[in-house]
């Protein structure tokens, strides 16, 4: 379980300091899977490092009550010099791992992967997709209670990111997912729950498609084209002729009944 408390978040920059999270409040129970969604720049990856313990909130807490993964597929804790096996013993290590579990853990990562010999190779080698296959598999090879996701499923090629989304599902089996995806197929695959992240606030659906229809809507409406007010006719006007030209022409009637009568 996980409990968020009167949680504010703002960062402070030449822009301004306006809140990112105004007074967050939620608790999430075990075992459910939860999708952040919401505009860009709404605060979801705030939010996610906030849960994931990667940030600290202005105010306001995060208490955890399980175990919680790392953001799955971070690439940023990789040392460049060493290799990606190396890496991934270390990390390992670092976990509490004993020798057999090491080991199990290494072939998990080198068989998920599919980098081939280049896992022997220094990680400054790598292209940012190869890290990034490497560290999700590093993320999934240990049994968290909650996996946080940011965007994760969005690397690697067609057939990687089935073999992914199947893991994902195996791994939600036996523990829940907070995750963060503009691929709202995913989100409907994997989460029960949805969160809408809308102006600072977050507002709470027991349904993940709920809360995607809620987004819809607001994001429909706020591309509505503005209504063309109707323009009021101007009444018609009665055309009346001067005086000067009554008079001439009253006149001009006058002479030509006078020479018809000649």
């Amino acid at each position: 379980m996980i409990e968020v408390k009167n949680l504010y978040k703002r960062y402070h920059n030449h822009h301004g300091s306006d809140w990112v999270l105004k007074n967050i409040n939620f608790t999430i129970p075990n075992g459910v899977s939860v999708g952040l969604i919401g505009a860009n720049g709404a605060g979801k990856s705030t939010l996610l490092r906030l849960i994931a313990g990667m940030d600290t909130p202005e105010r306001g807490e995060v208490i955890r009550h399980s175990r919680v993964s790392w953001p799955v597929g971070l690439a940023g804790g990789m040392q460049n010099n060493m290799t990606g096996r190396q890496n991934v013993k270390f990390v390992a290590r670092a976990q509490g791992s004993g020798p057999a579990d090491v080991k199990r853990v290494i072939q998990f990562v080198e068989d998920f992967a599919e980098i081939g010999e280049a896992f022997d190779e220094p990680v400054r080698t790598y292209s940012s997709g190869m890290k990034s296959r490497i560290s999700f598999g590093l993320s999934l090879a240990f049994d968290f209670d909650v996996y946080i996701s940011d965007e994760a499923t969005a690397v690697g090629d067609r057939a990687f990111k089935e073999k992914a989304k199947a893991l994902f599902n195996e791994k939600i089996g036996k523990a829940s997912l907070i995750m963060v995806s503009h691929g709202e197929g995913i989100l409907r695959d994997l989460c029960q729950v949805g969160i809408y992240i809308k102006k600072g606030q977050a507002y709470w659906y027991d349904d993940i498609n709920e809360a995607i229809l809620a987004y819809h809507s607001d994001v429909d409406e706020k591309n509505k084209p503005p209504s063309r007010a109707k323009k009021k006719r101007r009444p018609l006007l009665k055309v009346t002729q001067p005086p000067s030209i009554r008079r001439r022409y009253s006149n001009c009637r006058k002479n030509s009944k006078q020479l018809a009568s000649i």
